[in-house]
């Protein structure tokens, strides 16, 4: 890749664009308050327990939100759309809900575990998304888990 203003302009021009923005910053904020609670919740609760209320009010939540956008009578509708995708994502959500629990119990730290998971999470959907949507793999995304690799090993030291 040519490095040279108008790439890093319009980079920054795509990256500044509000419709790109906003989602990220949600991603970001979420997943920051998400792992500050994960490593506050206290030991002698049951993991299970906890998911169980969280589930139950986010269920709540998006249940509202739901009705509110599609309107009451397009619910049946617009829920007639769900697909597999919907159960196998509850599994991986509790997995990764759980995985974090425990992850924090066993005494990693805030400011690793989330870099360590997410850098192995990015280097394992490049190769996912090469093989099962047969997106392109550049030079620069080689050399850059290579890079996420050593970072890990330095991390760790």
């Amino acid at each position: 890749m040519k490095l040279d203003f108008t790439t890093f302009f319009s980079f920054f021009g795509d990256f500044l664009n509000f419709n790109m923005l906003w989602p990220i910053l949600i991603v970001i904020a979420s997943n920051s308050l998400y792992n500050i609670c994960m490593k506050s919740m206290p030991n002698d609760v049951n993991p299970f327990g906890a998911l169980m209320v969280t589930y139950l009010i986010a269920a709540i939540l998006t249940a509202l939100i739901f009705v509110i956008m599609v309107k009451p009578e397009n619910v049946v509708l617009e829920l007639s759309k769900v697909n597999w995708t919907s159960i196998i994502l509850a599994l991986v959500v509790v997995g990764l809900e759980v995985g974090y629990v425990f992850v924090y119990r066993a005494g990693w730290q805030v400011n690793t575990a989330s870099v360590v998971a997410n850098i192995g999470l990015a280097c394992v959907l490049l190769v996912v998304g090469y093989v099962l949507y047969k997106e392109n793999v550049s030079l620069q995304q080689i050399i850059g888990i290579v890079v996420c690799l050593f970072g890990l090993i330095l991390i760790n030291i």
